[in-house]
Parts: structure tokens; C-alpha cells; sequence
């Protein structure tokens, strides 16, 4: 538990530059991100504890605030890199597929779609709008009312799932 001295250091620390941090981890980062972001950037300064003895907190609060949207950007972009969506599902398995080989097949299929159906709510969502309607991924966030930075983090756990239950 935090102590009250510590508690309202951060709460004046917040109350005094929580706005200004905001925007300008919005022009950094995006508006989706940006409160995420400076929620981490108070949280990393409660951790580090000690704030009463740091000569300029605003300037502490702004390295904090940088090196997470710095982060924040180049995940994003390994992401992009790494998580690229087919715009089509596999085909079925052909009618002239051995017995055997068209058996597996759906038997991979009624798994995938038990995995799927398995999803918390929102990841199947999420996941749905952007496999089987096409959409990108931003778009079905917005759609959904969350940030794509979430939306994201919903499609690694259903593809994470999907390959738990492939193997």
C-alpha cells in the first residue's frame, strides 16, 4: 500500500503536468495510446519511489513519457511488420481429397471453430470482424470501442489459441 505522502506527491505531480504529458504523448504516440501511456508514466514514477528528491520531476516525468511512446512506436512497427492478415481464408479440403485426408481436415476445422467459439467475448469479436469480415484491424477496434493497441492484443491471444489448438 502507498503511503499517504507518496500519494499525494503523485496526485500534485499528476495534477501538475498529468494535462500537458497527455498531449503531447497524443502528437507522439496517437490519442489511442496516449492515456495508457501516461498512466504508465506515473506508475514507472511511483516504482521508482523517491520523487520528493528528484530536482525536476517534470523533466523526469517527460524521459518516462518518451522512452514509453518511443516503445509503444517501435512495437507498433514490428507489429506491422510480423502481423499481416490473409485476405482469404484457406479453401476446403477438395471432394477429391482421399477419405482420410478430407476426415482430418474437418476434424481440424470443428477444433478451430471449438477454439474460436472458446475466445472471451470481445477477443471472438475482435477476432471475427478482422478474419472473417476482412476488416483491418483499427477499423473493427473503432467499431468495438477500443484502442487498436487492444484490439491488437485480442488477435495475438485468438492466433495463440488457434496454434495451441492446431498442434
Amino acid at each position: 500500500m502507498l503511503d499517504s505522502a507518496l500519494r499525494r506527491s503523485v496526485g500534485e505531480l499528476f495534477k501538475r503536468h498529468g494535462r500537458q504529458l497527455l498531449v503531447y504523448l497524443r502528437g507522439k504516440a496517437g490519442a489511442n495510446d496516449a492515456p495508457d501511456l501516461l498512466q504508465e508514466t506515473f506508475i514507472r514514477a511511483l516504482r521508482r519511489g523517491g520523487l520528493e528528491a528528484i530536482p525536476d520531476p517534470e523533466a523526469f516525468l517527460q524521459v518516462i513519457a518518451t522512452n514509453l511512446a518511443r516503445d509503444r512506436v517501435r512495437r507498433r512497427n514490428t507489429e506491422a511488420k510480423y502481423l499481416e492478415f490473409k485476405e482469404e481464408l484457406p479453401d476446403a479440403p477438395s471432394q477429391e481429397a482421399p477419405p482420410g485426408e478430407a476426415s482430418e481436415e474437418r476434424e481440424r476445422s470443428q477444433l478451430l471453430i471449438a477454439t474460436i467459439d472458446s475466445l472471451p467475448p470481445r477477443c471472438r469479436e475482435v477476432f471475427v470482424l478482422v478474419m472473417r469480415e476482412n476488416m483491418p484491424v483499427k477499423e473493427a477496434a473503432a467499431r468495438l470501442g477500443i484502442s487498436d493497441s487492444m484490439a491488437r492484443r485480442h488477435i495475438r491471444l485468438a492466433f495463440r489459441r488457434c496454434r495451441e489448438a492446431a498442434l
